[in-house]
């Protein structure tokens, strides 16, 4: 069996079963780790990716409902400027939940090139983090939102 998927702007070939976990095949066959397996529940939000630009849990997405759409992982943000900014808030600690976080942050970004305070904590609301450094995540968001290209932040107003 095999699937054929979009991630990071290109076209993968994987061999695997569509009811394979999405964060399996993106894992495993795609030796895309920086994704994370929390709790396998939806619970935790480490494994959180983008299908379509909606954040989605990967552990319990199964592959092939993802076949001809458009999947965006961590990796993809090596030049946006979320990734700056949290590295300029030191917002990580073990950070190993901030691949997920910084997927649905990149989500609210998209859509709201200037959010709230209020608009970001809902964004993120479905995120664990035991490193207690949530006010430092938050900052970043903002940090990133101020620095997003004025392109991008016309783009985010009209849709």
């Amino acid at each position: 069996m095999s699937l054929d998927l979009i991630v990071n702007g290109q076209a993968r070939h994987v061999a695997a079963a569509p009811t394979t976990p999405l964060l399996d095949v993106l894992r495993n066959e795609l030796d895309l780790k920086g994704t994370r397996y929390g709790c396998g529940l939806e619970q935790c939000g480490s494994c959180m990716v983008l299908v379509d630009g909606e954040p989605v849990f990967a552990c319990a997405r199964e592959a092939g409902t993802c076949a001809g759409k458009r999947i965006e992982t961590v990796e993809s943000l090596a030049d946006h400027p979320l990734r700056a900014a949290f590295l300029d808030e030191q917002a990580g600690q073990c950070g190993y939940c901030l691949s997920g976080i910084l997927m649905s942050a990149k989500a609210l970004l998209d859509r709201t090139p200037h959010p709230t305070r209020a608009q970001i904590v809902e964004a993120l609301e479905p995120h664990l983090c035991r490193c207690g450094t949530q006010s430092r995540i938050l900052r970043a968001v903002e940090r990133a939102a101020a620095a997003l290209p004025e392109g991008a932040q016309r783009l985010g107003a009209m849709s």
